[in-house]
């Protein structure tokens, strides 16, 4: 079906945008953070955390569009302060190899803005440290030649530490009294919201 959203009454949009309501909760913090990911497979993985904590996941399904990254590149430069992007990705020929375009592309797309590219999944100390699962790298991959040893899928990470490690990416950037202050603020809002419902019975 392919419908346009339409409500019974203002009262009924009002209850439900009650319940929808969510406070932009990075428009108070310091930073702003984004999680990258290779693979749209993962995308339901690390929502868990990101959703959680209001953070955009880019899921660039291998190689960025021109035009995803020209808009990522936009949204850094209206943020105008320090961004922390966090990249899971396989590590093969071109795992390796997208991230570096993504990073490169962003900063000529958004010069002179204050950007942290990091790529925390698939490590080489990851590998070792939870026993990753390898296969042969595939010779007919154009970037191989660069690339030494076999490949490890994102994927062969447990879903719990994937999580875990979005998480630990964006909890350290949030300022935990600027926090508290959001959450204080949308509840008023949510309140507000709630009077409005109240004086229209």
């Amino acid at each position: 079906m392919r419908k346009p959203q339409s409500h019974n009454s203002l009262e009924g949009f009002l209850n439900e945008q009650q319940t929808l309501y969510r406070r932009d909760l990075w428009q108070d913090q310091n930073a702003y953070v984004e999680i990258w990911l290779e693979k749209d497979a993962l995308a339901g993985v690390l929502m868990e955390a990101t959703r959680y904590w209001d953070v955009p996941l880019m899921v660039c399904r291998g190689y960025a569009s021109v035009s995803f990254l020209h808009s990522a590149a936009e949204t850094i430069r209206d943020v105008n302060k320090p961004t922390f992007l966090y990249y899971f990705g396989d590590c093969d020929p071109s795992g390796r190899d997208i991230p570096r375009a993504v990073e490169r592309s962003l900063r000529e797309m958004a010069p002179g803005a204050d950007i942290t590219f990091e790529v925390v999944a698939v490590t080489d100390q990851q590998i070792i440290d939870y026993s990753l699962p390898t296969r042969p790298t595939k010779s007919t991959d154009s970037r191989s030649k660069n690339f030494t040893g076999e490949s490890v899928e994102v994927d062969a990470i447990p879903p719990k530490e994937l999580i875990r490690i979005c998480r630990q990416c964006i909890e350290q950037h949030v300022d935990d009294e600027m926090l508290d202050r959001h959450s204080n603020i949308e509840r008023l809002e949510r309140q507000t919201l709630t009077n409005i419902v109240s004086n229209m019975a």
